[in-house]
């Protein structure tokens, strides 16, 4: 059977593929590289001074179309039972289904 496709599978782009990371985590151990924002009155990447890390900001946001889209087309649906994987069937050639992590063994295999 060959694998389902979507209806449209427009092309995903993304405007930073590189992740942010946190002002002076490359320096010292103890800061993480998950983001923070810089809040110090003098500090030079709140500023946006040249050469510095640059700030996520709402211009790297995803196209509409293309926003929590999977690489295969499809958008992810978290799926509990049967009649929620039933509702899924009437749209699905744009979602996809994944089962929710606290489902049943029992469960499982009812909606597989």
């Amino acid at each position: 059977m060959p694998a389902l496709r979507p209806l449209v599978k427009p092309k995903i782009v993304k405007k930073r593929t590189k992740k942010f990371i946190r002002h002076q985590s490359d320096r010292y151990v103890k800061i993480k590289r998950n983001w923070r924002k810089p809040r110090g009155i003098d500090n030079r990447v709140r500023r946006r001074f040249k050469g510095q890390i640059l700030m996520p900001n709402i211009g790297y946001g995803s196209n509409k179309k293309t926003k929590h889209m999977l690489p295969t087309g499809f958008r992810k649906f978290l799926v509990h039972n049967v009649k929620e994987l039933e509702v899924l069937m009437m749209s699905n050639k744009s979602y996809c289904a994944e089962i929710a992590h606290n489902v049943s063994s029992k469960n499982r295999k009812v909606i597989v």
